[in-house]
């Protein structure tokens, strides 16, 4: 049968090199008058914040800068944001940068409008009032936030990764502008790519998948598997990194649709505890998660169905070499982490709230089973 589904986009895509020059007019067309922008000090050097904040002067908008983001934003992070934007008195929001950024410009705008701390808003649907009008311009081919209505912030305290979704947070319009990719540095782009693939492999499996959901999750994949080796093999390889940005983007439109499974439970403490970049750790644990999905014969079919390179025999094999193309470390041991740590780690991976999506059911003692596997080597067959 059929997977029903309840789609309604929510997100307007302006896609093209260039495209950031068309913020301020797209940002007018939303009745903007002063607007903040949430960003980081690198977008800053890069030169990116100058041309968005060209364009908006040139559409007659003023704005006032945020650009303390901190990797992997936190309550503290979000609560930093929030005392800026009250004192400015601002009307719309933008996030510029990566996943981070755009986070905690999404979760500023889920305080500024409806009150109270970011943990009211774990879990869906809990704002109850309008939100400000939200534009999305990613600088990194990584986590598809700006076609996701949820911001993912840490508990400052407990470290637990808050996953708060609402509609009304999501982009009104998101400007992908491949050119920003090109100030990527290589750790960057490796870390945000191997993320946005594994949100194409994720997100095609899931329990809460659809048909809909699956197109943009193989599209996604398509696009991302061919691109990826090619910028790692030429950082300025302009199309290659057009299609790697729309790629990230079909995936968090995936996302959106069918949610993500047991990789990202199983990153959540390898982030939290031993400062493993996300990217990183989700690439990590990934080919041992889809070989414990392989199981599931659906889920195996759906994978052998993912179009990969010419030349690649199994994607489990085929996510390795990439890996390695990515210069990721061959085991968890090589990553810093603790054997000893496991079991904890274990218990907190089986909690985690896209554990419960993975399309094969998945206990702690599988979580301990697959940490050992990798702390030894992610590369198998």
């Amino acid at each position: 049968m059929t997977g029903a589904f309840d789609f309604q986009p929510r997100t307007r895509i302006v896609f093209g090199v260039g495209s950031i020059e068309r913020a301020g007019e797209l940002t007018a067309e939303l009745g903007a008058q002063k607007v903040l922008v949430v960003t980081d000090p690198g977008i800053e050097k890069a030169g990116h914040l100058e041309l968005l904040l060209n364009s908006l002067s040139r559409a007659k908008i003023r704005s006032v800068v945020f650009d303390k983001v901190r990797e992997n934003p936190t309550t503290l992070d979000v609560d930093a944001c929030l005392q800026f934007a009250k004192a400015n008195a601002i009307d719309s929001i933008i996030g510029l940068g990566g996943g981070s950024s755009l986070d905690t410009a999404k979760g500023c705008n889920f305080l500024l409008t409806n009150g109270g701390r970011m943990q009211d808003y774990w879990g869906v649907g809990k704002a109850t009032k309008p939100m400000l009008p939200f534009i999305a311009i990613p600088t990194t081919a990584g986590t598809g936030s700006e076609c996701q209505s949820v911001a993912l912030i840490a508990d400052e305290k407990t470290h637990a990764k808050m996953a708060c979704g609402d509609h009304k947070a999501a982009a009104r319009v998101a400007i992908l502008d491949p050119g920003l990719t090109l100030s990527q540095p290589a750790r960057v782009t490796a870390c945000t790519g191997i993320d946005a693939l594994s949100h194409a492999v994720e997100s095609a499996v899931t329990r809460k998948r659809t048909p809909l959901s699956m197109l943009y999750s193989r599209e996604a994949f398509r696009l991302c598997a061919s691109s990826l080796p090619r910028i790692f093999q030429n950082p300025k390889d302009l199309e290659a990194r057009a299609n790697m940005l729309l790629g990230a983007a079909f995936a968090g439109m995936a996302i959106e649709n069918s949610m993500l499974g047991a990789a990202h439970s199983a990153a959540n403490p390898l982030t939290a505890h031993f400062n493993v970049i996300h990217g990183q750790a989700v690439g990590m644990m990934l080919p041992a998660i889809v070989q414990f999905n392989s199981v599931d014969a659906q889920a195996r079919e759906i994978y052998q169905h993912l179009e990969l390179p010419d030349g690649a025999k199994s994607l489990v094999g085929w996510l390795n070499e990439v890996l390695d193309q990515a210069n990721m470390p061959k085991s968890l041991a090589d990553c810093g982490v603790d054997g000893s740590a496991i079991p904890m780690m274990a218990a907190e991976a089986a909690k985690q709230w896209t554990a419960a999506f993975n399309p094969r059911t998945i206990t702690e003692a599988d979580f301990a089973k697959l940490y050992e596997q990798v702390f030894t080597t992610r590369s198998f067959q």
